[in-house]
């Protein structure tokens, strides 16, 4: 399989671009946000509690938004999902540029912003499936993941050039702006093109019925409990990082900015690499979360800012490793009538997780050092690798069709509640 095989789909290569312009947007405004933060309070508790504000409804309503995004047109969800966005941006832009900004109003932004996200995300992961079909998906959940990585790098070297010397505001006008592409590719996608899922009607016990779902099916259970472990206290490098550029390295938000990129480089690399591979197995989710833990220690133990820069390039070579093939395997053996719903459960352990980890590790940042906290979060990833080996061996991944089989088994379970 080539590299950028799914590129040659023109659904999928309208929706690489447009989510390459606004992701680059998104992380200006996570590098513009978490640093406003600390300018306003200096307190990484508080950086905790916002970023955990901004995920709390993903860990209390992605469950029923895979629902919604079962029984409706993803495309069109994906339209009022990003419109919404582009308004919270532009709200947040003008009370920074007016001087009005207060922590309590990027609470309630950070809110809504996870309200938005929740439904958002959710649709985005199954919505890659419609565009490309199963024969290209993991070609194209990776680069799509090595593209977000490759914003990681150009949002923020952008968002740290603007606040050292313009401010803040620009960053999240920008952001503001960059949702119009997306809504520009939507728009101009085929319909007749993409691989539709019918959508499922409503019926009564649809959330509980993904539940029981996963709980029946121990491979797709096992590599949501291994995202768990990771999603809670690893995944919290927004607030990991900005503590130690300006706490450990006493740098300023171009510090911040660089330690982002260079993960966002590693992604990149590690994707470009992976993105050509058709061989998956349940054992390689567990030595690519072994491999993350003993990368995040090597950042975490570094001594200077220029060898944890380096260490950050190896955590986002084996993130994006970690993730892609986590993500692949949840979409290939879900039932296409359950994917949205599997999907959504994927949402809750990697974003929906944070409310529950960040205000710990902002806690022990800015009580212990950021270098415990960090290292908080490769300990967790390890944690994770070894529940992998122990509990994913036992699994083998089923010849193609299987997903389809299950398919047919999951619509009598329908519509026998």
């Amino acid at each position: 399989m080539s590299t950028f095989s799914s590129l040659h789909i023109r659904n999928y290569r309208l929706y690489f671009i447009g989510q390459g312009i606004s992701l680059s947007g998104t992380w200006m405004q996570s590098i513009g946000q978490a640093w406003l933060v600390l300018t306003l309070t200096g307190s990484g508790t508080a950086l905790g509690l916002v970023t955990a504000l901004q995920f709390l409804p993903v860990l209390l309503l992605a469950p029923a938004a895979g629902v919604i995004a079962d029984r409706f047109s993803k495309r069109r969800i994906l339209f009022i999902t990003q419109s919404v966005a582009a308004t919270l941006a532009l709200a947040l832009a003008v009370l920074v540029a007016t001087g009005a900004i207060r922590l309590w109003m990027i609470y309630i932004l950070a809110i809504s912003y996870g309200l938005t996200n929740t439904v958002d995300n959710p649709t985005r992961q199954s919505f890659v499936l419609e565009l490309v079909g199963r024969d290209a998906l993991r070609n194209a959940v990776t680069l799509n993941s090595t593209e977000i990585n490759l914003t990681r790098v150009i949002g923020p070297a952008i968002a740290g050039v603007l606040i050292a010397g313009i401010g803040f505001a620009p960053c999240f006008f920008i952001n503001s702006a960059s949702f119009m592409a997306v809504l520009v590719c939507l728009f101009l996608m085929r319909g007749d093109e993409l691989h539709r899922t019918d959508p499922i009607k409503r019926l009564k016990g649809q959330l509980r019925q993904g539940f029981r779902y996963v709980r029946r099916t121990p491979l797709l259970r096992d590599v949501l409990i291994m995202m768990g472990i990771i999603g809670t206290l690893t995944y919290e490098f927004q607030v990991t990082l900005p503590l130690i550029a300006k706490f450990t390295f006493h740098g300023s938000a171009n510090a911040y900015a660089i330690l982002t990129s260079a993960m966002g480089i590693g992604a990149v690399l590690g994707g470009l690499a992976t993105a050509g591979r058709r061989r998956r197995s349940p054992f390689g989710i567990a030595s690519a979360a072994l491999a993350f833990g003993a990368a995040i220690l090597l950042a975490a133990m570094s001594p200077t800012l220029p060898l944890a820069v380096a260490a950050m390039v190896a955590v986002g070579a084996c993130s994006i490793s970690f993730t892609s093939l986590s993500n692949a395997t949840l979409q290939l053996e879900s039932a296409p009538q359950m994917r949205s719903r599997v999907m959504s459960l994927w949402t809750v352990a990697f974003l929906g997780s944070t409310p529950v980890g960040s205000p710990v590790i902002g806690w022990i940042g800015e009580y212990s050092s950021p270098r415990w906290a960090m290292a908080a979060g490769g300990l967790a990833a390890l944690t994770a690798a070894a529940y992998g080996f122990l509990a994913l061996r036992r699994h083998t991944l089923p010849a193609p069709g299987r997903a389809e089989t299950g398919a047919v088994a999951a619509e009598a379970e329908e519509r026998s509640l």
